[in-house]
This record gives structure tokens, sequence and C-alpha cells, in this order.
């Protein structure tokens, strides 16, 4: 089959890992136990070998696709002359994450209902294991309504209410449903070895437990504002790539869907970047909720220490686990989403030098210590460390925040961010009086300050500049106004803005550079519009006193969500979402600029 628009999917998860759900009912992607594990269903990045799980019924349909209100339950509707079907998706939250549900098991629950009329349905579970380059065999049951699909390193255990028939290498069943008739069935990755495999699928308990977890984490928000039914879904995304076990966050739960068809700028997104994640945390607590952030300080204390020397910089990527062994390579035997070669996992960003992340981790940590919870001492010693080391190292050259490939440079958003670093850095330890030699931070936050009004502003263009003594703009220094380093309404930031509004804008949609003008990122091809650079443009146009024009930019961004409302990485010139999907930073840049927007607006 062709491959589906990549706004044609909403996703599912669970807090450990997620599976991406297109209108037509076929689980594209999903990877087991874990958001960084192999993939089991992995069709949306090659449609023949890829493997995939689908429920549908078999006549043709009109298709629609919602969220249960204030959770992450995705229902599926297929309307055709025969009647009207439904699909309800979920993954089940276990006790041990706060849920309600009792499992030795992750699990993928479906479950087939017939709103009206009698309507076949057919179900088709044909797993690929390891992206596709192993292969499996299959185990039934004696009723023949649980299959094991069994692989050398994993398992999966698909449960059926009716007799299941192997097809090709994978399972199939075809059955008919009459008016408000339904059959559960469930995919399960097993964690223990004595799990009741005869026990049949409880679809509606299941689905009951899953909604009144998310529903009760949805009601903890303080966010009462305009656009709420938009935040929410963002916070719920935004948990949802939360990695429980260690409080780490995903940048999305995809890989090498492109960012330009047919292009070479396809990268693997499911690890966190400390920047993604700061600013996460920074965007969940503005909401009310603060044990995610909690969480993830914990994850960084935990990275710092792991540090050989203090000479160490903190890495860039960390895989949820909090590896940094995260070498990148091809795999050459997928033809990639719409044949966008190549598909890649893992990610070189690990090795990058990026000074940026400073900013971002500190930020959210001073935020954490004023709206969630006191840092502790031992907290402190590690923030204490890094910013002795941006002291010492923020004059070098970096590859900033994009992750050019074309060498380094002194970007002045990674300027901006080590001066953001070192101004929490003095903020927390005066409230706190924390022990610290601070005097060396303040001398290099005040040399920092005066680099990027002198050697980062471009006198004769009267901007801004991309890198120390550039004359391109970057989105990126949209960000000036909304880490304080600037007044909103600076006359030095006005002229920036507008010149960023000219030369890499269109209308809503704002572009990150002008490839032809900026730092070469040293990679060929092109991209779309990069959506938070757009939000960032609607923040910043808010605080500079231009509200009303800003909600009408914001409000014209939204509609290049999804049905669900989800975003990916880019919009294309076309208006179709590009990159991975669904995209941490781009919710989180929405949910601050609707609630600076918001409060602004009165």
């Amino acid at each position: 089959m062709p491959y589906q628009p990549i706004d044609h999917y909403g996703v599912i998860g669970d807090m450990r890992s997620v599976a991406l759900v297109s209108k037509n009912g076929s689980i594209d992607w999903c990877c087991l136990p874990y958001f960084d594990s192999p993939s089991v269903f992995g069709r949306i990045l090659d449609d023949r070998k890829g493997g995939y799980w689908s429920l549908s019924p078999v006549n043709d349909s009109k298709l629609r696709q919602m969220y249960l209100p204030d959770t992450n339950v995705l229902v599926t509707r297929f309307f055709s002359d025969q009647g009207i079907a439904e699909i309800t998706d979920f993954m089940p939250v276990g006790r041990e994450a706060g849920g309600q549900t009792e499992q030795p098991s992750r699990q993928l629950v479906r479950i087939a209902k017939s709103i009206t009329g009698s309507l076949r349905f057919r179900m088709e579970c044909q797993p690929a294991f390891d992206y596709a380059r192993a292969g499996h065999d299959l185990e039934f049951s004696p009723d023949r309504r649980i299959v094991k699909f069994v692989h050398e390193q994993q398992n999966l255990h698909l449960k059926s209410p009716r007799p299941l028939t192997a097809e090709q290498n994978g399972a199939v069943l075809e059955f008919t449903l009459d008016s408000g008739e339904e059959s559960a069935f469930a995919l399960l990755y097993p964690l223990a070895h004595d799990i009741p495999w005869d026990e049949p699928v409880d679809g509606p308990t299941l689905l009951l437990e899953t909604v009144r977890f998310w529903r009760a984490w949805a009601a903890r928000s303080h966010y009462r504002g305009r656009w709420r039914e938009m935040v929410m879904r963002s916070a719920l995304l935004l948990k949802m790539l939360t990695f429980l076990p260690t409080g780490a966050m995903v940048a999305a739960p995809t890989t090498s869907l492109p960012e330009q068809l047919g292009g070479v700028r396809n990268w693997d997104y499911r690890y966190t970047w400390v920047r993604d994640a700061a600013f996460t945390v920074y965007s969940l607590m503005r909401l009310g909720y603060t044990e995610e952030a909690g969480a993830f300080a914990r994850f960084i204390q935990e990275r710092a220490r792991e540090q050989v020397t203090a000479n160490d910089p903190l890495n860039v990527v960390y895989s949820i686990h909090g590896r940094t062994d995260l070498a990148e390579q091809t795999l050459d035997h997928l033809e990639g989403y719409s044949c966008s070669r190549p598909v890649r996992i893992g990610n070189a960003a690990a090795g990058h030098f990026q000074l940026d992340i400073y900013g971002e981790l500190l930020d959210s940590l001073y935020l954490y210590d004023k709206y969630g919870a006191p840092l502790s001492y031992d907290m402190w010693l590690s923030v204490d460390r890094l910013l002795d080391w941006v002291a010492a190292n923020w004059e070098k050259d970096d590859q900033s925040i994009w992750e050019v490939r074309g060498g380094r440079r002194p970007f002045t958003f990674s300027k901006l961010q080590c001066w953001v670093a070192l101004d929490r850095g003095i903020r927390l330890a005066r409230k706190r009086s924390f022990p610290t030699q601070g005097l060396s931070w303040l001398e290099q936050r005040n040399k920092i300050y005066n680099a990027i009004m002198t050697q980062g502003w471009n006198d004769q263009l009267g901007v801004f500049t991309q890198y120390f003594g550039a004359d391109a703009v970057d989105a990126s220094l949209l960000m000036l106004p909304l880490m304080l380093f600037v007044s909103p309404t600076d006359p030095r930031l006005a002229s920036t803005v507008h010149r960023i509004r000219k030369d890499l804008a269109i209308d809503s949609l704002v572009r990150r550079y002008k490839m032809e003008e900026a730092a070469p990122d040293g990679l060929p091809g092109s991209e779309g519009f990069f959506t938070v650079c757009s939000f960032w443009l609607v923040e910043a146009m808010s605080r500079a006193g231009m509200a009303e024009e800003a909600q009408l930019l914001f409000e014209k961004l939204l509609g290049f969500a999804n049905h669900l409302g989800l975003f990916s990485e880019e919009v294309s010139l076309k208006g179709e979402l590009l990159g991975n999907f669904p995209q941490a930073l781009t919710h989180l840049g929405l949910i601050s600029a609707a609630y600076n927007l918001d409060r602004l607006l009165g």
C-alpha cells in the first residue's frame, strides 16, 4: 500500500514506548519494549518489509480519528453504507507508573466495535523484528486464540477472541460484529515467565483504567486559559514522551521521517537531548506539573556524576537509560519513508560540541527550584561544577542548537545560553546562599553580554546575527527576550525581529535560517519551515506589545496541526507535516507561546 501522509497518524503510549496508528487502522511504527528498542512494526519506513498490525472493516469507509478528551486513548471511526465501526487503541499504564492496571507485560490493546450494522472486519499482525532484519517463528496455542511470535532476542504474544490463521509469517483473522458487539485484541511484550496466557483480554476494564489514569493526570493542570484543548493535547503528548523509569524525555518517538521527501536529512530522535528535555520541563512546570521536572533533574544529576573529570563537558544527547554510545548507522535494507534514504539509527550529535545546552538546563533547574522543590545540596554541587566549566569554556566555537555538520563557529545563540547558565547560577546561589566561587561567574557573565552586544551585533545591518561576524539572521535569535537577555521592546531586538520576519518568515511560518547565507550545515538538500521557530516568533511579538497580531499568527499556526492537534518538526511548502513525528520541541513551543499570549491578552 502507498505510504500514508505523516499527518494521518495518531500516537498512543505508556511512557516507555509508543505506537503510531494511521487513520486507516494500521499500526505502522512501534518499538518494544522501549522508545529506542529495535522496531517491531516499521511500515512507515518501508511499506513492504517494515511490518504492521492492521485492524479495520473490510468495506470502503470514510475515516475520522479523535482522542477521548484529556487522554491518550485513540478512537478511529469508519463510516460506510453498511454501518459505523470503531477501533479504540491504547497502551495500558501499569501500577508502577501510577496507573490502575496490574500487568506483567507491556501491552497494546485494540478494541473493534460495530456501532451500527453487521460489519465484517479483518485483522492482520505481521511483525518484522529488529528493523526488519530478523526472522521469527510462529507458535499457536491449541485453540489458536494465542500466537507467539518467537524471535531469538524477544517474543511477542498476540491474544485474540477468535481462532487465528497463519498467513505469510504473521496471523490474520476475519470476523463479523453485529451492532453493539465488540472484540478486544492485545499484543503483549512479556516481562515475566509466569504470565497466564489463557486469560482473555478484558478490553472494557483495561480501557477504563487507562482513561482514568490520563484524565487524573490532565486534571492536575493549572492552565485555564485560551486554547486549552491544544495546550492539553501538547501536555499529554509530552507526558507520553517521558521515559518513566529514568525521567528522560525523548525528542520524538520516530527515526528518519524526512525533512524533505526523497532527501537525506533523516535523523533518529528517539533519545534525550538535554536542550529539548529542559525546555519540556519548563513548559510542563508552567502548567503545574513539577514531578516530571524533579525526575529529569535527577536524571541530569546522575549524568553529571558520570563525567570522568571536571573538564569534561556534559553530553548533548543521551539514551533514555543514560548511555552515550549512540553511534550513527544506516539501515540500507529499508527504502525509507516515501523512498527517503538513508534510514538512520543512532545519532552523531552524541559526539557534538554544543554550548547552548547549559543555559537551557540551568534555566529549567532555576525554575524548578522556584516553582517545584528546592534543589538539594548534592544537586548544587553538580551545578557548581558545570558552571565552572561554562565560565572557562564559553568562548569556544561550537555546532549550535541546529547541530550543523559544516564546522564550528561562535554562534550567537550558544553564547546567549552560556550567559543564561551563569546568570541563573548566580541567582540560585544568591537565593539559596549556596557556597560558590561566584565572582568568576559574574565576571564571565558580563563578558558574554558585552561580546553578544558587540560581536553578535551587526552595526551596518542593525541586527543580531547567527554567529559573531556574520551577516545572516537566525530564528534562534527570537529567544533573546524569552531568556530575559534583552527587553522585548529593545530597539536592537525590534530590528532583528523585523529582519527575521522579512528574510525567514512567510506569514506565520518561519525557517531556521537561509541556507545560502548562513553557516553551512554540511548537508545537501533543503528543508521546510521549522514549526517551533514560528511559536518563538509569536512569543517574541506578544512580549513586544504586538499581542493582537501575535494572536492572529498563533491561531493560523494551530491550523497546521494534524486532525488530532499533533505537529511534526517541520511544515513543507505544500503545508504537509515533515520530519519526525510528533515532536516534543514543537509542542513545548506551543505551550509557552499560548501561556504568554493568553496572559498578555488578559
